[in-house]
């Protein structure tokens, strides 16, 4: 990760004017339980100067659990706050097309229960409490009868009145210690198949979670890191956020 590498003028980097470094998680600090070489090291010394923040699709763990691997990792002074899931942009989504204390039906695991909670959200799995809107996220427990129960409350298409359904990201794939194994796309493309319509989607390439990133902290001019060129590249540059490939 050459963030301080030097380029045509003597003394030149990339974080020249950057006053935020906003950083994907899976590929571009960790990958599984194993740290990028030279990530950690790179965003302690960006930290010193500029204001840090992560922006990840994962949907699987809450902001607290990000933040404390993060700190495990050597990044001692990240906090929960500077952790912006995708469950968390999925919320502004939700919040937007259904009225406040309303059921929710869940595919995912903790950290999209956790913001669901703590935006005030009535959670279920079941398609049998007329939730009011579906929203799917990864979790590396998710079955089949978590994707029946998602085709059974959509089933109905939006347009006909039927409920909304949000999904957190689409990535095909996600970087694990042993490899690249599906993402939230595969189970999302499994519900879409079923029912035949499209998820709104929260996280990267889309904008809301750059929204939330920017927005939560304040950035003027800020610098997106990622490693994927479809979801990281691409909803930078929807946003309007420059952006370094790593």
């Amino acid at each position: 990760m050459a963030l301080f590498g030097r380029r045509s003028a003597p003394g030149a980097s990339p974080l020249d004017g950057v006053d935020t470094v906003l950083a994907d998680l899976d590929g571009v600090v960790y990958a599984g339980h194993k740290p990028i070489p030279h990530a950690i090291e790179s965003l302690n010394r960006a930290g010193e100067t500029r204001r840090l923040g992560y922006i990840t699709n994962n949907a699987s763990r809450t902001d607290a659990t990000v933040a404390a691997q993060l700190r495990d990792l050597g990044l001692t002074s990240t906090r929960p706050e500077d952790v912006v899931t995708s469950p968390q942009a999925a919320m502004r989504l939700l919040a937007e097309r259904i009225a406040p204390g309303s059921t929710v039906l869940v595919v995912g695991g903790d950290g999209l229960v956790d913001e669901l909670q703590k935006a005030g959200f009535v959670v279920t799995r079941s398609a049998d409490d007329a939730p009011a809107a579906v929203v799917q996220g990864f979790a590396p427990d998710v079955g089949w009868t978590q994707l029946a129960e998602a085709a059974f409350a959509l089933a109905l298409p939006e347009e006909e009145g039927g409920i909304p359904w949000i999904a957190t990201n689409t990535d095909w794939t996600i970087p694990q210690s042993r490899g690249v194994a599906p993402g939230n796309g595969t189970l999302v493309s499994a519900v879409h198949t079923a029912v035949g319509r499209l998820a709104t989607v929260a996280g990267k390439p889309e904008t809301p979670i750059f929204d939330e990133a920017v927005s939560r902290f304040g950035a003027k001019s800020p610098l997106f890191l990622g490693d994927r060129l479809d979801t990281d590249i691409l909803g930078a540059a929807r946003a309007g956020i420059p952006s370094a490939v790593v």
